[in-house]
């Protein structure tokens, strides 16, 4: 389990320290859609300097960040490359492949939610080979939980809706996934998508044509841009939705069930202290999550009007009332 690496990781922090090299400062390119560091990041950043990696001191981190826009991913992997950076941190799927495109040579670290070997990232968990590691969420398994959440949560469904991005590359096997449970739980599934704000638009003008009783929305980096956007469009529909990346209950998502972000970012960091240290990205398997916090925000059911089942609220890991 990945939490458990990381702890035991932060407890040999101090020793870890004592082994840098004396005057030694390490070059890191972060590479990450968004416009700004996250809290995610920020995570990432507190755990190198537990590890002894301190920025300014003898630590630089070359940030690039590409907004909403995928394709400003690959030039600015390129840049990362063209100064030499030891290591390079990608934070999302698209910016693990817009890395791998890049460079051959580099160590990459990867943070994802889906299946790195699907997405061709690495050839398998226990043996990445070529220059890339890091940690991966569960993806298209947990797309069936969260199918069987939505029925529980409303039970006579028997329409939803799907809100992905055509431009994640994990998104094909994804909807596979979704459209089979659904078939399975006699639920017709309706897939909108949008890659930017003005696609978002159009779905949501779908979605309010449609008008299905659920919607799940798959975590990708452009959504998360546009959470806030989102989560008020669901309220003032009085939808049901599942989100599958962590926070979006704490700012108004009704229901989450996803991997815990921020314990995987920080494991992330541990990767890039292992490479800096000399050890081969092809001898660190990657690591899978396998704890996942079902997180239900109460205040929200109250205003759509739905009524949480029982037997939902305690299997939560979390209830924000």
């Amino acid at each position: 389990m990945f939490i458990g690496t990381v702890a035991g990781a932060l407890l040999a922090a101090p020793l870890a320290a004592e082994g840098q090299q004396q005057g030694r400062r390490a070059r890191i390119g972060y590479l990450s859609t968004g416009e700004r560091l996250s809290p995610r990041g920020e995570a990432f950043k507190q755990t190198l300097r537990e590890y002894g990696w301190v920025e300014g001191q003898n630590l630089l981190i070359e940030y690039r960040f590409g907004g909403e826009q995928y394709e400003r991913l690959s030039p600015l992997a390129a840049d990362l490359v063209r100064l030499k950076v030891d290591v390079i941190f990608a934070a999302s799927a698209p910016a693990a492949q817009a890395a791998k495109e890049a460079t051959r040579t580099i160590p990459i670290v990867f943070h994802t939610l889906n299946d790195p070997v699907l997405a061709g990232l690495v050839a398998s968990f226990a043996r990445p080979g070529g220059n890339m590691t890091g940690n991966a969420g569960l993806g298209p398994e947990l797309d069936r939980k969260r199918i069987e959440l939505l029925k529980e949560l409303v039970p006579s469904l028997t329409q939803a809706t799907v809100l992905v991005n055509p431009a994640n590359p994990m998104t094909p096997p994804r909807l596979a996934v979704v459209g089979e449970t659904g078939r399975t739980l006699g639920v017709e599934v309706l897939v909108l998508r949008a890659s930017d704000a003005k696609g978002l638009d159009g779905a949501l003008t779908a979605m309010v044509r449609a008008r299905p009783a659920g919607l799940i929305v798959f975590e990708d980096p452009v959504f998360s841009l546009l959470r806030a956007r989102i989560i008020d469009f669901a309220r003032k529909q009085k939808l049901a939705v599942v989100y599958t990346q962590s926070g979006w209950a704490e700012q108004g998502g009704l229901i989450e069930y996803a991997p815990n972000q921020l314990e995987m970012f920080r494991q992330a960091a541990w990767y890039v202290d292992r490479v800096l240290r000399g050890v081969k990205p092809s001898d660190l398997p990657v690591e899978q999550s396998t704890k996942f916090d079902l997180i239900i925000n109460l205040k929200t059911a109250k205003a759509l009007g739905l009524m949480i089942p029982q037997s939902l609220l305690l299997r939560a890991d979390q209830v924000i009332e």
